[in-house]
């Protein structure tokens, strides 16, 4: 027995298979290993290695994002005043510009470097993985990760490409690049590629970006410059600096006006309302492809989040009090005895010809009973001619179809209209039950955007009443904060639950530690709430003495109710009025905090120290809000986020150092990727065609995956999420092949030998690619343009989009097939 093992052991270890197929390994101690434990282990590592590459590609999106976040400084004439000049910083890199070149040569890099260095490896000899890849991660990118961003949009929302024109451009070259490809090898000189065909193909990567830039321009539509409006463009507010004469990325006044608006909290620090006001700030703030494309590195290696976490009590205070409301509306309850309260400042100088449409009031009430409420939609601006809208109601704690009926409808308001009124019925089911509510939502159909634009108040808050009872009665607030020269406390008073009869309610002012008449002018009165009527203001006079003094506070309650009604459960309310200068004060210690957190957050900013303390600890050191995820992804990648921390940080010689070393890392990753490729599928027995279009295609393309899903919830457009994806298919071509066509081509030009390229699998792979490239681009026309799907690229309806999403899934899942038939022999192809 012991003899056939020995002979059997021998056997296996002469044998050693797909002992040469990689450049550097395999390893000689596998020669004795069973070559199902080689498959898994090569397997295993190969995973590891996408993820030792997502880390790296995490550090170079980094550089390029600091190098192209640069900015200079140019003088422009001052339009207000002759002879003077205006010193303004405009950005040294064009956005579709930086998104063609170094950012999709950041998200494509892996791909492209083998493509280079599987010719260059091979003595200048076309291998299949490199091109093969390069295929597979354009039908991964169309059509998968299409269909997860289309379907992770909660519906009814929706996402439409706004750089419509340049989405158009880089369409037709990420299509025509395939198509030139397979005229290279199948049509003009068949499995040859010739010198002039390498220099045509590598010169079409700067004539895509040439022509997406001046598609971006408008360069191609008839159409005159608006000078005011480049100006407008150019010259803006000066950003502040801090003591130290560094930039602040806000303004201290938006800061004031965020410390009014939330109020005095005991139960808060000043670091706790930093870091809120970090938050809001990071949510408004545009983000790029590259940060999308940063965050879903670190989501898959439980890397610090270029988004803030906030920890429970702080992300429950937000989503309630500071979070902006869904789709861009500020809701707020402005309306006064039950009816229609709140005007809007615009600014219509901007374009004269531009109609501004909005709701009258952010908040409309009406009885359960009267089955009808009422929204107003006003025009500002320009009136002189017909604007289309639309009205979409969106659930709230009333449901549509039980409480009121659903609205989804475009109208029209004609020309000198600046007024149109909407009727909405609700339904009186004779149940009593509290207040409910539902929003509705303004926006604008397509093609309405070029002549007019929606204003501030685009989300409305209809409150359906209970007019059964008298209900309560009862403050908005328990804590009021006023500035000490505010001239007026206005405290809002609710009626809830109920707004049957005429009822009446007694208030009156209590010092704490504010003196009445001295502090403010003290009250004791009577609110009056008519049949229907929810709500009231009382105003009291805050008194100015114009001295220094600590922050006071006083009482209003209310008392003694009539009519049946109760007092709430916010009988009294706090009302705190604060010394300016020493609000300022604690504004400005306040600023320096928000600063700090917002650098927390920031990829253009490290240093070696700070680069060496994310790596080592779990979600960057931020322990409080790590999930189980951060730990496991931590712990998988800690070899390589250690390692890759001795890459120079993106502050030195402004990214370009991090940019080339990161680039280097990321080559010999690739080499060592390509081996393992090659071995793997060598061991279980696929081709290299087959291995590179799945395993490889979706492991280089998993950070994508994650950076466009981030994109589609977080963005207010399609474009960071699947405008990129066109752009960066055509760059693989006229780069990835391109280049190592050009440098192989001279190569075997000098010899006066011709650089064969071998069609076979990979022509019916582009073939079927294309195909599927056509229906895809078909459907997302289709969408923009049909109602039935929201006229938008992703969200939309819910089963319309999930219908999308399967449809591209289903043809991902038949370029593989047909692709793996044809290149085993089952579907005869001559190319």
């Amino acid at each position: 027995m012991s003899t056939e093992y020995a002979n059997l052991t021998t056997v296996s270890c002469q044998r050693f298979k797909c002992s040469g197929r990689g450049l550097i390994l395999p390893f000689g101690t596998e020669a004795c290993m069973s070559i199902q434990l080689r498959a898994v282990l090569y397997f295993i590592f190969l995973l590891y290695l996408f993820l030792g590459i997502a880390i790296i590609a995490d550090i170079f999106m980094s550089s390029i994002e600091t190098i192209t976040s640069r900015k200079q400084k140019i003088r422009y004439p001052d339009p207000g005043e002759k002879d003077k000049y205006l010193t303004v910083e405009v950005q040294l890199w064009n956005a579709t510009v930086a998104n063609l070149t170094l950012m999709a040569l950041g998200s494509s890099s892996p791909e492209i470097l083998l493509s280079i260095i599987e010719i260059v490896g091979n003595r200048f000899e076309a291998g299949e993985l490199g091109p093969g890849t390069i295929v597979g991660s354009a039908a991964y990118n169309l059509l998968m990760i299409c269909a997860l961003c289309i379907s992770s949009i909660k519906a009814p929302e929706t996402r439409r490409i706004k750089l419509y024109n340049v989405f158009l451009v880089t369409s037709f070259f990420g299509f025509f690049a395939y198509i030139w490809l397979f005229i290279v090898l199948s049509v003009i000189s068949k499995d040859v590629v010739d010198l002039w065909e390498a220099i045509i193909t590598f010169l079409m990567f700067p004539l895509v970006v040439i022509l997406a830039y001046l598609a971006e321009k408008n360069f191609f539509i008839s159409k005159e410059i608006n000078m005011e409006e480049e100006e407008r463009t150019l010259i803006l507010t000066p950003p502040e600096v801090d003591e130290t004469g560094n930039q602040r990325v806000f303004r201290k006044e938006d800061l004031l006006q965020f410390l009014r608006d939330l109020g005095q909290s005991t139960s808060l620090s000043l670091e706790d309302k930093a870091q809120l006001f970090a938050a809001k700030l990071s949510e408004s703030m545009p983000r790029s492809r590259m940060q999308y494309r940063i965050e879903g590195a670190r989501m898959l290696a439980g890397g610090k989040s270029l988004f803030p976490n906030l920890p429970g009590k702080l992300q429950e205070i937000y989503q309630r009090a500071v979070k902006p409301q869904p789709f861009g509306g500020a809701i707020s309850t402005d309306h006064e005895d039950g009816g229609r309260k709140g005007t809007s400042t615009f600014n219509i100088d901007e374009n004269p010809h531009m109609a501004i449409l909005e709701f009258a009031s952010s908040s409309y009430a009406v009885l359960e009973r009267e089955q009808r409420v009422t929204v107003d939609v006003t025009r500002h601006g320009y009136t002189a001619s017909a604007i289309r809208f639309r009205l979409d109601t969106i659930d709230g704690t009333a449901t549509a179809g039980e409480d009121y009926e659903k609205l989804s409808e475009e109208f029209k308001m004609e020309s000198g209209q600046q007024e149109k009124k909407i009727t909405i019925h609700v339904i009186d089911d004779n149940q009593w039950e509290p207040d409910e509510t539902f929003f509705v939502k303004l926006s604008l159909p397509e093609g309405e955007e070029k002549h007019a634009k929606v204003g501030s108040k685009t989300i409305a808050l209809v409150t359906i009443i209970n007019d059964d009872d008298p209900g309560f009665i009862q403050f908005e607030e328990p804590i009021t904060l006023v500035k000490e020269s505010v001239g007026k406390a206005e405290i809002k008073v609710a009626r809830i639950n109920g707004a049957d009869g005429r009822v009446t309610v007694h208030y009156r002012t209590k010092d704490i530690d504010a003196t009445a008449r001295k502090d403010y002018q003290p009250v004791d009165s009577e609110l009056i709430f008519e049949h229907g009527e929810i709500s009231k203001v009382i105003a009291i006079p805050i008194v100015d003495d114009l001295e220094a003094e600590k922050d006071e506070s006083f009482a209003v309650e209310l008392y003694d109710s009539t009519g049946g009604a109760q007092i709430g459960k916010n009988a009294k309310t706090v009302v705190t009025i604060i010394n300016d200068d020493d609000y300022k004060t604690m504004a400005n210690k306040m600023a320096s905090l928000v600063q700090v957190d917002m650098d927390k957050l920031s990829v253009t900013k490290t240093t070696w120290g700070q680069k060496f303390r994310e790596a080592m600890n779990v979600n960057g050191g931020d322990i409080e809000t790590a999930k189980v995820g951060h730990y496991i992804g931590h712990t998988l990648a800690f070899f390589w986020k250690v390692l890759f921390a001795f890459v120079p940080p993106t502050s030195i010689a402004g990214g370009w150092l991090t940019f080339f070393v990161s680039l280097l890392f990321i080559a010999i990753l690739t080499a060592v990727v390509g081996d393992v490729a090659a071995i793997f599928g060598c061991l279980v027995g696929l081709k290299d065609s087959i291995t590179a279009i799945s395993f490889v295609a979706l492991g280089t393309s998993l950070p994508d995956t994650f950076a466009s899903m981030i994109a589609a919830k977080n963005s207010k457009t399609a474009d960071d999420a699947i405008g990129n994806v066109t752009g960066s298919n055509s760059v693989n071509v006229f780069l990835g092949l391109g280049l190592p066509w050009l440098v192989a081509a001279i190569y075997w030009e000098s010899k006066n030998l011709p650089f064969t390229v071998k069609a076979g699998d990979l022509s019916f792979s582009v073939l079927v690619f294309s195909v599927c490239c056509i229906i895809g681009m078909v459907v997302l026309t289709l969408r923009r343009f049909l109602g039935v799907f929201g006229k938008a690229e992703l969200g939309g309806p819910t089963i319309p989009k999930y219908i999308c999403s399967i449809f591209f899934v289903i043809l991902w899942i038949a370029y593989l097939t047909l692709s793996g038939l044809q290149a085993y022999g089952h579907i005869k192809w001559q190319s």
